[in-house]
């Protein structure tokens, strides 16, 4: 009976390596282009140094790459990409805006006046100074007394010849 056992081990096996080289006799002529890696398988049985040897050199399998190539997984659509309009800066010509001069603040605040019947005179502070004017004076070569009224005193500030008012009484 170990006959028997022996020989159906020995007949499988023998039909089993037969399947496995008869594929490499019939090799199809599309198979050229797939790239084949050998793969020796490494033996298990320590007992037969030779034989194991000579049949791992023998047992070479041919494994074909059927990794496919580029990314599986990239984003795609159907949709037309959109173009971006082109912007082109013109430089804008910005003139600097030139404030017209102006005339300082008022350095000057009424005090009193004095009304004589030929002649009108206004006292007025400047910091400690007390000026006391008439219609047509000039006060430190920058301001002038143009006009004397119940009211209101105009004065002009000279570098400039711009016209100012200061508020000298009431109407009563």
């Amino acid at each position: 009976m170990n006959n028997k056992r022996v020989v159906g081990w020995v007949a499988f096996l023998g039909v089993a390596a037969a399947l496995t080289w008869l594929p490499e006799y019939f090799k199809q002529a599309d198979d050229s282009d797939v790239q084949v890696t050998a793969v020796a398988t490494p033996a298990k049985d320590k007992a037969d140094g030779a034989k194991t040897a000579s049949k791992a050199a023998a047992a070479t399998v041919a494994i074909k790459d059927l990794s496919p190539t580029g990314d599986l997984f990239t984003a795609g659509s159907w949709k037309v990409a959109p173009k971006l309009a082109s912007v082109t800066e013109q430089p804008v010509n910005v003139a600097p805006v030139v404030q017209a001069p102006t005339a300082p603040a008022m350095p000057f605040q009424f005090i009193g006046r004095m009304d004589d019947r030929t002649d009108l005179q206004v006292f007025l502070q400047s910091g400690e100074k007390i000026y006391v004017v008439r219609k047509g004076d000039v006060i430190d070569a920058t301001w002038k007394i143009e006009r004397i009224s119940d009211m209101e005193l105009s004065l002009v500030y000279l570098p400039l010849h711009l016209s100012q008012t200061l508020s000298v009484g009431s109407a009563q």
